[in-house]
Order: structure tokens, then C-alpha cells, then sequence
């Protein structure tokens, strides 16, 4: 703390503890104290010439001098005025859907499973497939996910849903055979024909990453996903989490 500039507001009281070997001085905007003190570099004789009461002015203050908010966060901030919380939206959304036919779509990775190093780790609780189990009773359910099929399917075991695997490229539907999913009827397959290249593709990129410690090469039929979450940070300058890169 030392040689930084303290502001405590009216309601932390009369008396504020300084730290031993701080040069940090207390600032109460609504107290009767006569001794000298700072309120933020620059601006002392412009809070001497305000009431003794100017809380608001301190705020402000206090506000101008902090760092700015990056654009990210400001972007997050509109982007969740546009896209309210559905649980905090809850009654409007269902009085939209009245009298309309709901269908419930849902991401895997980090939704119905947490994050993992490991992908091939990423398994949902008995709890949360009972809460897709019961959401599937009344209403369609599919889960939209970048993983292939066959491998989504293995995680959840539900066979009364909808698989949108490889991001959309395959989609089957409900079964009544719990044990395979390849039972389930193919809605869509438009990449088909593709699935040579992909191959290649995957085969190329499984050789150029070899060399990196920690990454990983997952073949997901239709698309396939480059995770690097395990890489050392100094091997991808700028990057500190997995990520997916499609092809």
C-alpha cells in the first residue's frame, strides 16, 4: 500500500487503520476533521473550495481516476443487454412461447459438462442427464455441439434426443436403441463426400503438432479441433486457454 492514496467513504466511519509503513491517508467526505490530507494527486484545491459533504463529487472523482474498462468488456456489457438471462427473463420468455412449440437446444462442452484438460474426460453428472432427461419429456431436445456423434452420444446416453455433432455436419435423431447411436436416423450429412480430405487434413495437422508439447489433434468426423489448453503458455505467446480451430 504504500504511497498510494486511500479514500474511504463516509459509511467505513471515523477512523480508518493505516498499514504500518503506508503513507496512505484517510479521506471522509462528510466529517468534520480540520487536519490536512490528500483526496487524489491534482485535484486537493478543488475539493477544498466543494461543501464538506460532497460525496458525489468524491465518487466521481474516485471514477475518473480509475483505469478505463478495455473494449471487451464494455462489448460483454452490450452484448448481455441484448441477450438478457433467460433465467432472469424467465417470465417474458414464456409468455412469448405460449401456445408456440418449444424446442430446447443445448451445448455439451462446458454446459452439460464441465471444462476439462482432457476431452475425452468431459463426463456430465448422473444429476444433470436426469435434468436433460426431464427437459426431453416435454419438450425437443437436441444437443448442437463440435464433437462427433458418436462420441457426444457415449457421454450423455440419452437416446430420446436430437445430435447435432461436428457443429451441424451431422445431425440424428431420436432412438429407441440405447446401446448405439449409429441406430439413429441421419437427418443431415451435407460433408459426406468430404470425408477424405478430412482425413488428410487430420493427418497433417496430428504431424505439424507433434512437436508441440501438449497439444492435441481430436478428429471429430466432420471438423476437426486443435486443443493447445495443456501448451506451456511461452510456446503460444498469448494464449492461456484451449481453444478450437476448425477446418
Amino acid at each position: 500500500m504504500a504511497n498510494q492514496e486511500v479514500v474511504f467513504p463516509p459509511d467505513m466511519g471515523a477512523t480508518a487503520a493505516m498499514a504500518p509503513g503506508s503513507s496512505c491517508r484517510a479521506l471522509f467526505a462528510c466529517t468534520s476533521l480540520r487536519s490536512p490530507y490528500r483526496v487524489l494527486p491534482g485535484v486537493d484545491d478543488e475539493y477544498r473550495a466543494r461543501p464538506p459533504c460532497a460525496t458525489s463529487w468524491v465518487v466521481e472523482a474516485i471514477r475518473a481516476s480509475s483505469p478505463a474498462r478495455s473494449p471487451a468488456v464494455d462489448e460483454y456489457a452490450a452484448w448481455t443487454r441484448r441477450h438478457p438471462s433467460a433465467l432472469g427473463s424467465f417470465e417474458e420468455i414464456a409468455a412469448a412461447a405460449e401456445g408456440k412449440q418449444v424446442v430446447v437446444f443445448m451445448d455439451y462442452d462446458g454446459t452439460l459438462s464441465p471444462i476439462v484438460a482432457d476431452p475425452d474426460m468431459a463426463f456430465m453428472t448422473d444429476e444433470m442427464r436426469a435434468a436433460v432427461r426431464d427437459v426431453a419429456k416435454h419438450f425437443p431436445a437436441a444437443i448442437v455441439t463440435g464433437r462427433c456423434v458418436e462420441k457426444v452420444y457415449s457421454f450423455v446416453g440419452l437416446s430420446e434426443l436430437y445430435y447435432a455433432g461436428s457443429h451441424g455436419m451431422d445431425i440424428k435423431g431420436p432412438t429407441s436403441n440405447e446401446e448405439d447411436a449409429t441406430a439413429a436416423a441421419v437427418l443431415l450429412q451435407p460433408a459426406r463426400e468430404f470425408l477424405p480430405v478430412i482425413a488428410e487434413a487430420y493427418e497433417a495437422l496430428v504431424e505439424k503438432t507433434k512437436g508441440t508439447p501438449g497439444a492435441r489433434v481430436e478428429n471429430n468426423k466432420f471438423c476437426l479441433s486443435v486443443h493447445f489448453r495443456c501448451v506451456d503458455e511461452k510456446v503460444i505467446i498469448g494464449s492461456s486457454s484451449s481453444q478450437t480451430r476448425r477446418f
